[in-house]
């Protein structure tokens, strides 16, 4: 783990790379048996991912932020050997004389701030120091970000797999896409609506290249997202399932007339509509949907597997074509990805809600 934690090569540019293929292998490995019967990874993986996904994840945050403090002292270590100085040396030359301490006037709207009952002249001493700090604090991480694009870091760092099952999903883009971005989102949640036209931005931007797949998981506490999703599938009956999906992110009008009004916009068969929604003739596929996101733990919306890699919260644009970017560039120019040609497709390319987006199944991973 050491050597692969150190393994940062610095040169001209910044370059992520994953070490995995484009999903994830079945794992044989035997990990126990009982009478006879082999268990294997890929078995304990499938049937006990609700408990294992998340604490593999927050294993895998905690060992991110861990390789990113590691990367920041390779780059500073070699930094200050170029420059014939230690390392403290160096911090002390280009990051601490560039900080300046706060004016008077500073630290006292500082303390303003602070539930004390202590006299401004007992904490100030103190309320310096913080200052200072943070200020050096926020002076360094701006260093190393120089440092950073004056270099080329390679990180391979695997994040947690798990399986999903693409059989009957929607999907928007080709069949063998070189990634197949899946979306876990709940029309009411304000971050899958923030996120919507940052996904649709990648769409638009990486063309057939980019798969994207959405399955449903509305959360407890948000009383539209159920029907919601229903309605979006109603449309999908009518092939509108996409246009329906774009107008719910964009309108966030979920209550059920407004659900029925959107169909008649999008000039779908009223009646038709109205008989699936209020009959609740879509509930079950909703459903399947949300229980297979239980049993992959998901605590929330949006949660993103890309070809296969597991993220999770309100990912921001650039964050999302950076995964994106980093797949393509992972990705073998022909698809190996499995067969999904049951699943339907729409032609052309146009901080996470927390509970109290077909073919064969995809693994998942980082």
């Amino acid at each position: 783990m050491l050597q692969k934690l150190a393994k940062v090569i610095l040169g001209a540019a910044v370059t992520f790379l994953s070490s995995g293929t484009a999903f994830t292998q079945i794992d044989t490995t035997v990990v126990a048996e009982v009478n006879g019967v082999k268990l294997t990874v890929a078995d304990l993986e499938q049937e006990e991912s609700a408990k294992l996904l998340q604490a593999h994840n927050q294993y895998y945050q905690a060992e991110k932020k861990a390789l990113e403090d590691l990367i920041e002292k390779t780059l500073l270590q070699q930094k200050a050997k170029q420059e014939g100085l230690s390392v403290e040396q160096l911090v002390d030359r280009d990051i601490k004389s560039q900080v300046q301490d706060p004016t008077e006037d500073q630290m006292k709207v500082y303390y303003e701030g602070l539930e004390t009952d202590q006299p401004y002249e007992a904490v100030r001493g103190k309320i310096l120091e913080k200052i200072r700090q943070l200020r050096t604090d926020k002076a360094r991480a701006a260093y190393v970000r120089v440092l950073r694009a004056q270099s080329n870091v390679i990180v391979e760092l695997a994040s947690p797999s798990a399986n999903v099952n693409l059989q009957n999903a929607y999907t928007l883009g080709p069949k063998h896409a070189l990634v197949t971005l899946v979306e876990f989102a709940d029309y009411e949640c304000p971050y899958c609506q923030k996120v919507a036209s940052d996904l649709n931005k990648l769409q638009d931007e990486f063309g057939d290249k980019l798969a994207f797949v959405f399955k449903d998981f509305p959360l407890p506490m948000h009383s539209h997202a159920q029907k919601a999703a229903e309605a979006a599938r109603c449309a999908g009956k009518q092939g509108k399932f996409w246009e329906y999906h774009d107008e719910l992110f964009r309108s966030r009008q979920l209550d059920v007339e407004r659900l029925k009004a959107d169909a008649v916009a999008l000039h779908l068969d009223g009646s038709q509509f109205e008989k699936c929604l209020d009959s609740g003739e879509e509930s079950t596929d909703v459903q399947r949907d949300r229980e297979e996101g239980v049993k992959l733990g998901l605590s929330g919306t949006p949660s993103f597997f890309v070809n296969g890699h597991f993220y999770s919260g309100a990912l921001d644009y650039t964050a999302l074509h950076q995964i994106v970017a980093q797949q393509i560039e992972a990705s073998p120019r022909e698809s190996t990805v499995a067969d999904k040609t049951s699943a339907p497709l729409r032609k052309g390319s146009s901080n996470a809600c927390v509970q109290p987006r077909g073919g064969a199944s995809v693994a998942a991973s980082d």
